[in-house]
């Protein structure tokens, strides 16, 4: 498989993952079963989440991707940049921002408050992952699929200089 194999820790197994992903679906449908949202996914990491997620929720919605980085290697760079932005206006619709993981908080921070600018009916975040203190954000996460710690993950569409993101289930490098 990759040359890494033998320094990747289990997190979460595949099945773990999929019933997880099938009760924020669930949630997310019972929350806007009266609206039609714009669900708005983070590209890179959370695609495979997103593909996921969306075949879980059982109410209309439309879809968007906007893409940042802020990566290198294995640790924030600290600066966020917009590589691509969304492109379905946003005005005055419930709009649920896909993340693949908040780990310092600073991109969902800089996502939001961009996409606010937009004036938006109504915003909510979804989370495959967020990192146990590892941020102190003013505003909540509403849907998170897993609280992990303080690890660099792989897997399930997370990945390390651009590998690994095909992973079935999700892990965590032994020498973090």
């Amino acid at each position: 498989m990759y040359e890494l194999d033998k320094n990747l820790i289990p997190l979460f197994s595949s099945n773990e993952i999929h019933a997880r992903v099938k009760e924020l679906g669930s949630e997310i449908s019972e929350k806007y079963r009266h609206t039609h949202p714009l669900i708005i996914g983070v590209l890179n990491g959370s695609f495979i989440f997103l593909a996921d997620l969306i075949r879980s929720i059982s109410i209309d919605c439309d879809l968007d991707f906007i893409k940042v980085k802020s990566y290198k290697k294995t640790k924030s760079t600290g600066k966020v940049q917009l590589v691509m932005e969304n492109s379905l206006p946003i005005k005055g619709k419930d709009v649920i921002l896909v993340e693949d993981i908040i780990d310092t908080g600073l991109t969902i921070k800089f996502i939001r408050q961009k996409l606010l600018k937009s004036s938006p009916k109504s915003f909510s975040i979804a989370s495959f992952l967020s990192k146990k203190g590892t941020h102190n954000l003013d505003f909540p996460i509403d849907f998170i699929g897993f609280e992990i710690p303080h690890k660099f993950v792989v897997g399930y569409g997370l990945d390390f200089e651009g590998k690994m993101r095909n992973l079935n289930g999700l892990y965590y490098m032994k020498n973090d």
